[in-house]
């Protein structure tokens, strides 16, 4: 890879792909590719950022209607075969913080590492009205692409090739994503401590 890195509309179009597959079947890095479009975009076309973030949201919006809706009118039968249900107890009690707090549940799961499925499982199967999960999601989504852009942009601020800042926000993206499961995972065995 070069600093002469292109960065084009088709990339907009391919970015909006991977985030909403990577939605939908959470096996693909979406914040790091959120996270590499706006350093490439940063050192070629700063108005590209807009496209970054309109691509990266709409690809996560998309993906996470998509899965509720087959949470909604497939149910559990469909969230086991997919491998998205496993745990039904930690699903009861995301039903009951749901039910207590829906806003910020729904809003805070897009930023955190392994919190969007559960939630949106939790959303589904319990019946969560579709027109005030679409609104919630719709700010979440582009919630959670500002904060990778902003990642991304970290990563343009650091390094003067675009290869460079591309690889320091994928790290960026790693490293936020490992501090976090720490935390969750420390949190949960003190609860089931108690």
């Amino acid at each position: 890879m070069t600093g002469d890195t292109k960065f084009d509309l088709w990339y907009l179009f391919a970015l909006a792909g991977a985030v909403l597959i990577g939605a939908v079947l959470p096996v693909l890095p979406t914040g790091a590719a959120v996270s590499a479009g706006a350093v490439l975009a940063s050192h070629s076309n700063p108005i590209g950022l807009v496209g970054v973030l309109i691509a990266g949201a709409a690809g996560a919006y998309a993906g996470d209607l998509i899965v509720y809706a087959g949470c909604r009118f497939g149910g559990e039968r469909l969230a086991k075969r997919i491998g998205w249900l496993r745990d039904n107890a930690s699903l009861d009690a995301l039903r009951e913080r749901l039910a207590e707090h829906e806003i910020s549940v729904l809003l805070t799961s897009r930023l955190i590492p392994g919190g969007r499925v559960p939630v949106l499982l939790a959303a589904g199967l319990a019946g969560y009205k579709w027109e005030r999960f679409a609104l919630v999601d719709l700010f979440a989504s582009s919630m959670w692409a500002a904060v990778y852009m902003a990642i991304g942009l970290l990563g343009y601020a650091l390094f003067d090739e675009p290869w460079q800042g591309v690889v320091a926000a994928i790290v960026l993206v790693i490293l936020t994503t490992v501090v976090s499961s720490l935390i969750q995972r420390a949190r949960r065995k003190r609860s089931n401590t108690k």
